[in-house]
């Protein structure tokens, strides 16, 4: 119950940020994105902000060996940048900029009853079963 209260409560200080900063609005999102045209550098702090937060967060989980309340800390080992990274970075910012969303602000505007977040979430959903799929498949021989 605990870890539940306390994942409730992280979730909900999340989804207040992303609302806050305006991570939800599509049309501030593709204003960011929008060098050409009337550039929004707002959401660039937004970013900074998360990115500082981030290195003082993951340099403090580094000297630690279990979480806060007590499980096994897991962190990432891996670090080459390969051509599944690469597409996949590339999918995603091509989804956020033709949407306005990325995962988390989505989720929190479906909650918010966003009509678009919704068809954004099921086509994330949909993408994501389908990666499922093809991890399952057996590899082809050359």
């Amino acid at each position: 119950m605990k870890n539940r209260l306390s994942e409730f409560a992280v979730g909900l200080i999340v989804g207040t940020g992303l609302i806050v900063s305006g991570m939800t609005d599509p049309g501030k999102v593709i204003g960011f994105l929008d060098l050409a045209g009337l550039w929004d550098p707002s959401l660039a702090l937004v970013m900074g902000g998360a990115i500082g937060i981030a290195i003082v967060a993951f340099t403090w989980a580094r000297r630690r060996t279990t979480t806060l309340l007590g499980g096994a800390l897991k962190l990432p080992t891996v670090s080459a940048i390969d051509r599944r990274l690469v597409l996949g970075s590339l999918s995603f910012g091509a989804g956020w900029g033709l949407a306005g969303f990325c995962p988390g602000p989505a989720i929190v505007s479906v909650g918010a009853g966003q009509p678009k977040a919704m068809v954004f979430v099921l086509a994330m959903l949909a993408g994501m079963a389908v990666h499922e799929w093809l991890g399952k498949q057996p590899a082809k021989v050359p």
